[in-house]
């Protein structure tokens, strides 16, 4: 992205601390003056020196010095403010960025994160907004002070010499033509540095979430190899980096003797010819010197420059992520819930690959009514539970609930009146309390007991070590998978949805575990529309209807009486399943 583009929409990020930013380039004019000042003062004494030794008293120079001391103190008081209150302002602001990255995250399809390394994301609202304290703070401070100086030495030292000046200046631009190469290179450079950070935590994630598997296959040595492939890569690339930096800097340092050698052999020549007094040289010399100092730190800035560049180019990329699902204009809360489900003409397409998985799904559930999915791996079962909290959108097609399209209620009251159950539970680090209570929350104490005794699972969390304030550990580690469902379940009934989704709820359960959470299960689906996603056909046989999907569309429908006498895919699945259990059963027995 061009730098223009990314400072517009960085600079909105200033609004809040106008006043902070005024105050911080009111300090920066303070101190450039404090610096400008020492120049002059010491041309004046000279030339008093040199031209009438009678007139430079003790008094003229305590004096003098007094008032430069006073300087100094002003110089140091807003040095202060500008390294306190300027670096707070920094970080507040790449707090803020932080925040709305995080909200924007918030509103992504599942589209977006199925095709986004969690890593890389990662990366983005944490390590690349580092930089951007330093950046938010130095950016408009470093160039009003160059700013500044430029002039104020212009001005001045065109007054002494104009023909040096011009000379001086003439290499200004030069310099930085020369330097816009390398710039843009470092520019670049911190750009894959950034993308390859992404791409180690990405690496690093994965390797440890998958930890148990490698373990278990024996494959540390497979780990760490493709860990130190990855980390050679990006020393590599920082290799580059430095390389570039250095070229940049050498340049800079080059024209800075240039200077130098044009201030001696010039400014030399022009005090032999009488074009410019001893004293005007000495205090043009200083003028330079402050002059490429002020370069210097704009050199020296412009690596912080680069970096905070290219923090607010991924922050921005992450920003412009399309927003697929979102509330309609004119979005209303949906009020006294039934739970009637209609689905007319329901088409369904992956964006990124566009294969259908649904097409021209026409479906009504009546409210209370228990409807069971069964079909092939593919069929598209999930993917029509998905879309009824909107989780995706139809292709084509609309859903209604209660005969509202569930486009124009708001997500919030749409998600509050669906609760979903998945095979593979995710709790957060925290407690156990906590993450029943992420159901509901500012639930009391009370609701959330009932709650877990509704699910079965208030008698198992009472034997925990600490009973509800129990660890969880991270994903829910320190429970078994029939505790962890039936946490997830007590969540979801804390927030008594009038729709459930079931899908595959106990398809990775033991025997035991299953029966356990099976009771649960019953208990949350009592008077609510539910949808059960099934695995194991003989959990479903006492649905009010079965539904059969497959190659995107339902090709039987009944309940498991009608389903069997057909004869078709279902009674296939069925006896297909039947014959595999009691196999596992004969060699069980066996």
């Amino acid at each position: 992205m061009k730098t223009s583009t990314l400072l517009k929409r960085f600079v909105p990020y200033y609004r809040n601390y106008v006043g902070i930013m005024i105050m911080d380039l009111f300090c920066a004019a303070l101190t450039t003056v404090c610096e400008l000042v020492l120049p002059l003062i010491l041309r004046y004494i000279t030339n008093l020196g040199m031209n009438d030794l009678s007139a430079l008293t003790v008094q003229t120079i305590v004096t003098i010095g007094a008032l430069y001391f006073v300087l100094r103190i002003i110089d140091g008081m807003a040095s202060f403010y500008m390294a306190y209150t300027g670096h707070v302002m920094g970080a507040s602001i790449e707090t803020d960025m932080r925040e709305d990255a995080f909200a924007h995250l918030q509103k992504l399809s599942d589209n977006y994160f199925n095709n986004t390394k969690v890593g890389q994301i990662m990366s983005r609202i944490t390590s690349d907004l580092f930089d951007v304290t330093e950046f938010a703070h130095h950016c408009p401070e470093e160039f009003f002070i160059a700013f500044v100086k430029t002039v104020v030495s212009f001005v001045i030292l065109a007054r002494i010499n104009v023909l040096l000046t011009v000379i001086i200046f003439v290499l200004i631009p030069v310099m930085a033509v020369s330097c816009s190469y390398f710039n843009l290179q470092v520019r670049k450079a911190f750009k894959r540095q950034r993308n390859h950070i992404g791409e180690l935590n990405a690496r690093i994630e994965d390797s440890l979430l998958g930890n148990k598997v490698v373990r278990a296959f024996a494959n540390e040595a497979v780990e760490i190899g493709k860990f130190n492939r990855d980390n050679q890569e990006f020393l590599k690339i920082k290799r580059q980096t430095y390389k570039y930096m250095a070229a940049f800097q050498n340049t800079i340092r080059m024209f800075d003797g240039l200077m130098y050698v044009v201030v001696i052999v010039a400014g030399g020549i022009f005090m032999i010819k009488g074009l410019i007094m001893p004293a005007d040289l000495v205090a043009y010399t200083l003028y330079v010197t402050t002059l490429l100092s002020t370069i210097r730190r704009i050199i020296e800035f412009a690596e912080q420059f680069q970096r905070g560049m290219t923090g607010i180019e991924r922050f921005t990329e992450l920003m412009d992520a399309n927003i697929d699902i979102f509330d309609e204009e004119g979005a209303v809360p949906l009020r006294d819930v039934e739970g009637e489900i209609t689905f007319k003409h329901v088409s369904f397409e992956y964006p990124d690959d566009h294969t259908p998985v649904l097409s021209d799904i026409n479906l009504t559930i009546k409210p209370g009514e228990k409807v069971a999915l069964v079909g092939p791996s593919g069929g598209g079962k999930t993917t029509l539970c998905n879309l009824i909290p909107r989780f995706y959108d139809p292709t084509e097609g609309e859903i209604l609930l209660d005969g509202q399209n569930i486009r124009n209620v708001t997500l919030e009251s749409l998600r509050s009146n669906v609760g979903v159950v998945q095979q593979d539970v995710y709790l957060f680090s925290g407690s156990v309390y906590e993450n029943i209570a992420y159901g509901k929350p500012g639930a009391t104490r009370e609701e959330v007991v009932r709650a877990a005794k509704m699910a079965g699972a208030h008698e198992f969390i009472e034997g925990l070590k600490d009973g509800y304030d129990t660890y969880v550990g991270e994903r829910g580690v320190k429970l078994s998978g029939g505790q962890k469902q039936r946490i997830s379940i007590a969540r979801v009934m804390l927030r008594a949805p009038k729709l459930v989704v079931l899908d595959e709820a106990t398809a990775a359960l033991d025997n035991e575990s299953e029966h356990l959470v099976a009771e649960s299960l019953d208990k949350l689906a009592a008077g609510r529309t539910t949808l059960t996603i099934a695995h194991r056909l003989t959990t479903i046989q006492g649905a009010d209807r079965i539904l059969v999907l497959s190659g995107s569309r339902i090709v039987e429908e009944g309940n498991h009486e009608t389903l069997m006498k057909q004869r078709g895919i279902y009674y296939q699945l069925y006896t297909s399943a039947n014959m595999a259990d009691q196999e596992a059963a004969e060699e069980t027995g066996s």
